[in-house]
């Protein structure tokens, strides 16, 4: 009995030494969590989705999972056999007079539009967890450094997980960011690494804020989770509705298919633009990671003209073919009117055309 005290008191000490580094950020607590259990998403200690989500889906089991995942024969296609197709486009020489759009990878891109710059999601580290040594990105996906960019206007987090919000690359930047977006208790991170509460917009679904040049900022519902730690939910999850003066999009985040999506695009759209999560899926977590016919689903939900997908082409979080992804949204679209955009990271996407066309890279 005294071994196993012994043994869990060393575990406990090197679990609290572990996450006590500044790449877990820190739990939401003062006035922050004071705000937090005001909203009607917060019950028991944790965010709720709109709908019931069990994290394992029906007909699954976590020891299932963890089997398939580190000891059942892996794909040959899991990560790319060479380098991924890349276009290293120069960020701060883009004119503030061009609308565009460009995807650095996974979920990370930039946009500009109506003279005002957002980073969304930046990941530019070569791995996507907490730890260098896990998560490797893929060859040629990482091409896209925090030296790369240029100053901005707002940085615009999703939610907590460590391929959204990545440590290293949005302290390398701190000095560059005007003012970052993100739902609640997610500053609690910011406010660890540097940021100033003065720069935060921290808000729940339907709050919205007023940004520059006639631009706001909408926080809309998805099904997902959150955590940095063992602990989930800590922090709210969320998708935008970006209106400019010329434009809308929709900035989808992580998320698994549910009603949300129609009701978004019945109240706010229709949208010129989507981005959509399309990756890292799996038939056992298909409640909070989209499958890519349920992106379609919700892509003709949301009243979108444009899908552009991300979320896929970085890192192997799923057990799919990296390519499969990319091939699945063009093929499951063909016949519902929507115009899937593909452009390679980097690629710069005109958000004043309406005939962007891209090549089908991933087949390369």
């Amino acid at each position: 009995m005294m071994y196993l005290i012994i043994i869990l008191f060393i575990s406990i000490a090197v679990y609290f030494l572990i996450t006590s580094q500044p790449a877990f950020g820190a739990e939401p607590t003062g006035k922050r969590l004071e705000k937090m259990k005001k909203s009607k998403h917060y019950k028991e200690s944790q965010f709720h989705n709109l709908s019931h989500t069990p994290s394992i889906a029906e007909g699954y089991s976590m020891p299932k999972v963890l089997y398939d995942f580190f000891l059942a024969k892996k794909d040959p296609l899991l990560k790319p056999l060479k380098n991924i197709p890349s276009v290293h486009t120069d960020l701060k020489n883009i004119s503030k007079d061009q609308d565009v759009f460009i995807w650095l990878g996974h979920s990370s891109y930039y946009i500009q539009t109506d003279g005002v710059s957002f980073l969304i999601d930046p990941v530019l580290s070569s791995y996507g967890s907490p730890f260098k040594y896990f998560n490797k990105a893929f060859a040629g996906s990482d091409i896209f450094k925090p030296e790369d960019i240029p100053n901005i206007d707002y940085l615009v987090i999703t939610h907590d997980h460590y391929d959204h919000l990545d440590y290293p690359t949005v302290k390398a930047i701190r000095n560059r960011v005007g003012t970052v977006i993100l739902p609640l208790g997610v500053g609690a991170h910011f406010e660890k690494w540097g940021y100033s509460e003065s720069q935060l917009i921290e808000e729940e679904w339907g709050s919205t804020s007023d940004l520059k040049n006639q631009i706001k900022i909408i926080y809309t519902p998805a099904r997902h989770f959150s955590g940095r730690k063992v602990k989930r939910n800590g922090t709210l999850w969320t998708s935008y509705v970006l209106e400019t003066p010329t434009k809308k999009i929709f900035l989808g985040g992580d998320s698994g298919y549910d009603s949300h999506f129609k009701m978004i695009g019945e109240k706010y759209g229709p949208f010129d633009y989507a981005i959509m999560e399309n990756g890292q899926y799996n038939e056992a977590w298909k409640y909070i990671h989209a499958l890519p016919e349920d992106v379609v689903q919700a892509s003709i939900d949301i009243n979108a003209r444009n899908i552009i997908p991300v979320h896929s082409s970085k890192f192997a979080l799923a057990l799919h073919p990296w390519n499969e992804p990319l091939k699945k949204i063009t093929s499951l679209s063909k016949g519902k009117n929507l115009h899937i955009l593909t452009p390679m990271i980097g690629e710069q996407v005109n958000l004043n055309h309406s005939d962007n066309q891209f090549r089908l890279w991933w087949d390369d």
